[in-house]
């Protein structure tokens, strides 16, 4: 039956209709099955095992209860998200969630209340090759149906997941090797590569580049994709100060864009795509299969820590953050980049050798020697190295994860070097900072900007990146039983909180980590290269089969967000 077939039907019959789109439309997902390989199968809510009424789904209860909080499994699930709001409709209240503050009670998918598929999509592909991700796009064209790109699920704005949708899964492109003299195709200039497909992981990554004495630059957490969301959006991570973000470091994509081409985007061509692919966001020019980034040698990094126990009282973390906006400026230009917390301060360094780093860290050294001399509750200081990224990177995760399997608003806000320049900005940005842990007590403070690496100006993050030293998100989180208001609630305070830097900072924000309702976002993502990136985009997207919130080009009426408030 063709779809003039079933439209006419509808109009001569209007009470068969729903009935006639829905054969229609099992007939076109037969047929899109066959023609990726039989690969095509259903989206599933993560806790659908443990209702007590399913009887056709033979997921394990007992795993999704034990793990419902184990960023691993669920970014190995089709059908889960790291931050599980996206696996549900916020406006109408469609879930499948479990009490995340105890994940042994089923009182949440208990009768009268449902289990149902919220903003999964109801489709999968598993992507294999570049004509599975054609006959997506063919398949989107002619019937309408969203988009959606999907490796880890590992993404604060739900743009990898939309009612009614298609997904393109490609978390099983594990694919990487390394080429000592990678040269990109059309080019002439080597330089050692690694290539990822695109489901490889930052665990499997940092791995491999241990194996081969290498150096990866890339993020923090172990289970985020290494060349999808995170690359395509920018890239920030420890090492960043001084080896570039990750778009610095990409040296070449492999990309079906929505025309159905399968293209390899580098400095030597398609060079518009490059640029877009390197900064201007994931699942927006198109589909990547895989990317090759630099490899650096092997580094040795000095590593210096400070830690105590969290209190109320905010004295210490003021005193924390005295020392760290007033030697930031001097830190960033000896090569230091690191992450702290409101009783945390953890820096490392690929360039400087212990006596060095010593000499450089003292101020920070100092203060840790003086909580400890103050007996202060669990204060400790480390001053060590490390033999190489990978080896700091285990031990720096096996404590350090992401926040799974809570709802949450994440907010952000790049700071400028500007505002570390005298005492008086330095004060005011303390103050900024203690007055965003008022409203959203977990802030995160990433010194993760490349603000001593130059970058050559042709990615297309905002040129903020280049000029700022830290990198601050906080959050604000409800369980699986808050209402639509209390999420409202929660969106809102997380976005008031930042108010607190977004008054002294000019608007830049980090795309992947920054607020659902970002105001000004175009500059804050993308400064002054929006407009280039919005040619690109219908350029190789006339059609806009892909669209993603707050992304380039996106149409905010589209009926794939009707699920955001």
């Amino acid at each position: 039956m063709s779809r003039q077939h079933a439209l006419l039907l509808c109009l001569l019959a209007p009470f068969t209709c729903a009935f006639t789109q829905a054969l229609f439309l099992a007939s076109e997902y037969s047929a899109l099955n066959s023609s990726v390989g039989g690969r095509l199968f259903r989206g599933t809510p993560l806790v659908l095992p443990c209702v007590p009424s399913n009887v056709t789904h033979t997921g394990n209860c007992s795993q999704v209860q034990t793990e419902y909080l184990d960023e691993g499994f669920r970014t190995n699930t089709p059908g889960a998200y790291v931050v599980p709001q996206w696996e549900t409709c916020q406006t109408t209240g469609a879930q499948c969630l479990l009490d995340y503050t105890n994940t042994l009670d089923l009182t949440p998918v208990t009768p009268p209340r449902e289990c149902l598929l919220g903003s999964i999509p109801p489709y999968f592909i598993d992507v294999q090759s570049e004509d599975d991700v054609r006959a997506a796009f063919d398949f989107s064209k002619r019937l309408q149906v969203p988009l959606v790109i999907k490796n880890t699920g590992h993404d604060y704005k739900g743009r990898s997941s939309a009612p009614h949708s298609l997904a393109l899964w490609t978390h099983n492109l594990k694919n990487i090797s390394y080429e000592p003299n990678f040269v990109p195709e059309g080019c002439s200039t080597p330089s050692a590569g690694v290539t990822l497909g695109a489901g490889v992981q930052w665990q499997d990554a940092y791995s491999f580049a241990e194996s081969q004495n290498i150096t990866l630059v890339g993020g923090s957490d172990k289970t985020v994709g290494a060349v999808g969301g995170w690359l395509q959006g920018g890239g920030h991570g420890m090492l960043s100060n001084t080896m570039g973000l990750g778009v610095d470091r990409a040296l070449q994509f492999k990309v079906v864009t929505p025309d159905g081409q399968y293209r390899v985007a580098n400095a030597c061509q398609n060079q518009d795509l490059f640029f877009a692919l390197r900064g201007g966001g994931g699942g927006t020019f198109g589909v990547v299969l895989e990317s090759t980034v630099l490899a650096s040698p092997r580094v040795t990094l000095q590593v210096v820590m400070v830690t105590f126990d969290s209190t109320t009282d905010t004295t210490i973390t003021r005193e924390l953050w005295n020392t760290m906006t007033a030697n930031a400026l001097q830190w960033a230009e000896d090569g230091w980049g690191g992450i702290a917390t409101t009783n945390v301060a953890i820096y490392i360094n690929p360039i400087l050798g212990p006596a060095e780093a010593a000499k450089s860290m003292n101020p920070l050294i100092e203060f840790g020697q003086k909580l400890q001399s103050d007996q202060v509750a669990g204060a400790q200081l480390i001053s060590t190295s490390f033999e190489s990224w990978g080896t700091f990177f285990n031990w720096f995760a096996a404590e350090n994860v992401a926040i799974t399997g809570v709802s949450l608003a994440l907010v952000s806000r790049l700071i400028p070097k500007a505002n570390f320049a005298t005492a008086e900005s330095q004060a005011e940005l303390v103050e900024g900072l203690l007055n965003t842990t008022v409203i959203t007590p977990r802030i995160i403070i990433l010194v993760t900007a490349p603000s001593s690496y130059p970058g050559d100006n042709t990615t297309s993050v905002t040129e903020a990146w280049r000029s700022s030293l830290y990198h601050v998100t906080a959050v604000s989180s409800w369980n699986w039983n808050a209402t639509k208001e209390d999420k409202k609630t929660a969106y809102t305070q997380a976005s008031a909180s930042i108010d607190n830097l977004r008054r002294i900072t000019p608007d830049a924000a980090y795309q992947n980590e920054a607020d659902v309702y970002e105001p000004n976002h175009e500059i804050s993502f993308w400064g002054s290269n929006y407009q280039q990136l919005l040619e690109i985009k219908n350029k190789y997207d006339p059609f806009h089969l892909l669209d993603c919130w707050n992304c380039v080009g996106w149409k905010p009426s589209a009926p794939q967000f009707s699920c955001y408030l």
